[in-house]
């Protein structure tokens, strides 16, 4: 308001600073300058003072009156009505994402809820039918167990018992018994012929000394000592000593000195530098080292030129290489012609 007041002091004074006391002079140059027909807008020069300064007058009316300011209020009031409603649509949104974030949460805790109790009713469904299971399988094993009983008979007396049927069927039983199995230290087994042969093979090493008997059912390595006698199922080799009888599916013995019978389902070998004290029986025989025993062997008999035999040879067939050393008979008893059968034949001709 004082704005205006003061523009319309300050038009008033440049008017009249600006009109002189020679009006006339003034209105000749005004009238010169019309007749003139100047263009370009010389007549917005002369411009009416009064006419500004009654609108000024007006406007000044007008801010007096207070009309303005109502607008101005009312330009405001309708602002924050606006910012109000936009802030109350933010929080309503907010407080609907908010609201539907809760329940989210709420659903999915259901859910896990749910299927907790859902696992634990499968689980306990689960147990419970194993139970039962269980339970049912005793009851079974009971009923058998009773059945069992109940079809056992019930023992004789004393005076029944000692019949003498009684004991003869119970010897005949023991005998099958014992016919089938072997006492062995206690335990029933097996006759050992009967059991099947293994690829294991046993070792007895340098500087071992046993005594008593040894059964195997795989090979066996003899490189100690030995006092007692030898099953093997498999293949026995000797470089030790022995002192027994010794049986096995195949015999070989180097370096070794052996004081008993040898006993093979296969052939016998006698390496060099061995000694042997005892019978030999196999299928066949290669013998190069010393040999004081019948050797009957089924098969064909070889020996060697280090060979040393003293007793009798009864074979199928018998090579003799040059400087071997024999003191005994020689009898090709299992060879597929009989001399005497032969020589009987061409007598009655």
């Amino acid at each position: 308001m004082g704005f205006f007041s003061e523009l319309k002091n300050d038009l008033s004074q440049a008017v009249n600073t600006l009109m002189p006391d020679d009006k006339a002079d003034d209105t000749a140059t005004l009238d010169n300058e019309k007749e003139e027909g100047l263009a370009h807008g010389d007549k917005a020069k002369n411009v009416d003072i009064d006419s500004m300064l009654n609108r000024l007058d007006d406007i000044k009316l007008d801010e007096a009156s207070g009309e303005t300011e109502p607008v101005e209020e009312e330009k405001a009031e309708d602002v924050k009505e606006v910012v109000s409603e936009e802030v109350s649509e933010e929080e309503k949104a907010q407080a609907l994402e908010e609201e539907v974030h809760k329940s989210a949460l709420d659903v999915m805790a259901e859910l896990k809820q749910n299927a907790a109790a859902e696992a634990a009713a499968e689980l306990e469904a689960q147990e419970k039918a194993q139970e039962e299971e269980e339970l049912q399988e005793l009851e079974e094993k009971i009923e058998e167990q009773t059945e069992d009983e109940i079809v056992a008979p019930e023992p004789q007396p004393a005076v029944e018992a000692i019949n003498s049927a009684n004991v003869e069927s119970y010897a005949a039983a023991e005998a099958v018994a014992e016919t089938n199995n072997t006492d062995n230290g206690g335990y029933n087994t097996m006759d050992f012929e009967q059991q099947t042969p293994t690829d294991e093979t046993a070792s007895i090493t340098e500087g071992m000394v046993i005594t008593g008997d040894i059964q195997t059912t795989g090979s066996l390595d003899l490189i100690g000592k030995v006092t007692g006698n030898i099953k093997c199922l498999g293949k026995l080799n000797i470089t030790g000593e022995i002192t027994g009888d010794s049986d096995a599916a195949e015999i070989y013995a180097e370096s070794a000195r052996i004081t008993g019978e040898i006993k093979s389902k296969g052939s016998v070998k006698v390496g060099q530098s061995t000694v042997i004290v005892g019978n030999i029986f196999g299928s066949s025989a290669v013998i190069a080292g010393a040999v004081k025993g019948d050797i009957d062997v089924h098969g064909p008999v070889v020996l060697d030129t280090t060979a040393i035999v003293m007793g009798n040879i009864k074979s199928q067939s018998v090579q003799i290489n040059n400087g071997a050393v024999i003191e005994g008979m020689c009898s090709q008893a299992y060879a597929d012609v009989n001399p005497s059968e032969f020589f009987e034949t061409l007598k009655n001709k």
